[in-house]
């Protein structure tokens, strides 16, 4: 089973990796479109030279990797993509072929914590856009895919876990609620920059609290974000 998970930043993608990749079944693999994205674009974001010499820039050379082998000769692959990476040119027929799966996460807590790593997030950069059309395009071949909302996860984990392994086929187990401290070997290279709370983390945190203020010059993001998470949280598990 190859399992794509489509999320923005800041949407507990990392935490649901290393879930993933608890399993003893289950090889991961982590925004493997990332250096791609980056030569498509010509943004410079964090750490920009140590993704380019860690990923293929090639789009086509990506989808043979995660189409490939499984690695390790595992049974499951379970592959972390954003959503703002599939910019329109890169390759999309290769989703036909995964069971794709939609984390989402309320706009407000997006944009308060992808303003602490990185100032000023423009509605492309935080990925709800491209999330809603990547759901109608799957939608399109393969009838509604899952969707999952991280704060219900963080509310209750175990019973979040098992509706979703129950609604792609795949058997829960409780492994997936706890993992070592310190990362994962597959994390990307822009881990150290992003990657700091969940290094320290063995398990998902405890359900969140209310919503964190926006700063009044990012309202304009959040009010455009807003009718997109809306669609997907009403067809969410």
């Amino acid at each position: 089973m190859r399992i794509a998970m489509w999320s923005g930043p800041r949407n507990l993608s990392t935490a649901m990796m290393y879930s993933f990749g608890a399993r003893g079944d289950c090889a991961v693999v982590d925004e493997p479109f990332y250096a791609a994205y980056l030569v498509k674009t010509g943004l410079d974001h964090p750490m920009r030279d140590a993704i380019l010499a860690a990923q293929p820039a090639n789009a086509v050379q990506v989808v043979d990797q995660i189409m490939g082998p499984i690695p390790q000769d595992k049974t499951h692959f379970y592959q972390k993509h954003m959503t703002h990476h599939m910019v329109p040119d890169m390759p999309r027929d290769w989703m036909r072929q995964m069971i794709n799966v939609f984390l989402i996460r309320h706009p407000a807590r997006v944009i308060a914590s992808y303003a602490a790593k990185r100032e000023n997030p423009t509605l492309q950069d935080i990925g709800f856009a491209q999330q809603a059309e990547l759901f109608d395009l799957i939608n399109s071949w393969q009838g509604s895919p899952v969707v999952i909302d991280s704060t219900d996860i963080r509310k209750d984990p175990e019973r979040m876990l098992k509706r979703l392994c129950k609604s792609i086929g795949l058997s829960f187990t409780q492994d997936m609620l706890s993992w070592p401290a310190g990362g994962h070997p597959e994390d990307g290279a822009w881990a150290p920059h992003w990657y700091g709370s969940v290094w320290k983390s063995t398990g998902f945190d405890a359900a969140e609290g209310a919503l964190p203020n926006v700063p009044a010059h990012l309202k304009d993001v959040l009010a455009q974000a807003m009718p997109y998470y809306d669609r997907l949280r009403a067809v969410a598990l």
